[in-house]
């Protein structure tokens, strides 16, 4: 089981930054494109961390293992940035799956674009964590992250945004380590459907709010 994220923060240069930490109650399989524990594997711990937009560290893992290091988290782990306020995380739930998303969407940009778009100091991340409470074998794993891909495209489009996602999203999907693997992943299977409505309700109503840098906003 995946518990409920508790917001905590942290120093640095001066200032008290949020993030968010979920901890596992036993280690769970994971598939994450996170910076740090990204790929597939058993995970004890999830953390979002707020950055403020000037952020230029080039070890992002590094980082974050420091920071989980800070808050006393032992074991393999999972590791997110974003320029948003993580305290305005959303939480949405379908069926026994759980999703969680911090929605950043000043930085939207097609996945299939003609060229990169040029860098710009705009907030601009869509984390988001699921929690399915059946185990998934290593395809369902890797499909259910697919799916949350779709249904965080689909919210974006609803939402009026010319765009598939930002040139920085993640997406990290856990399940439990034990027990009969579900082989599929989709969004028309048994866990992969109500994965799919949970995030896509998360990011819909995530996008919905403004969307203010972390910084700009303790600025101003």
């Amino acid at each position: 089981m995946l518990s409920d994220p508790t917001l905590t923060s942290r120093p640095e240069d001066g200032r008290d930054i949020p993030l968010l930490v979920w901890r596992a109650g036993a280690p769970l399989r994971a598939a994450s494109s996170g910076p740090l524990g990204g790929g597939i594997g058993v995970r004890n711990w999830v953390v979002n961390a707020t950055v403020p937009m000037s952020y230029h560290r080039d070890d992002p893992a590094a980082h974050l293992a420091a920071l989980a290091g800070g808050l006393g988290l032992g074991g393999s782990g999972v590791g997110l940035l974003t320029g948003v306020d993580v305290a305005e995380v959303v939480a949405r739930a379908d069926t026994g799956v759980r999703a969680w998303a911090t929605v950043g969407l000043g930085m939207p940009v097609w996945a299939a674009a003609p060229a990169p778009a040029a860098p710009a100091q705009r907030v601009g991340t869509v984390n988001i964590i699921v929690y399915v409470p059946a185990a998934l074998g290593d395809a369902a794993l890797v499909n259910a992250v697919a799916t949350a891909t779709e249904a965080k495209a689909q919210a974006i489009w609803e939402l009026g945004l010319p765009a598939t996602g930002t040139p920085t999203d993640a997406v990290t999907v856990l399940c439990p380590a034990d027990g009969p693997a579900e082989p599929y992943g989709g969004p028309r299977s048994t866990w992969g459907a109500p994965l799919a409505r949970a995030v896509h309700a998360a990011v819909r109503d995530g996008g919905s709010l403004p969307c203010v840098p972390w910084s700009d906003r303790r600025a101003g």
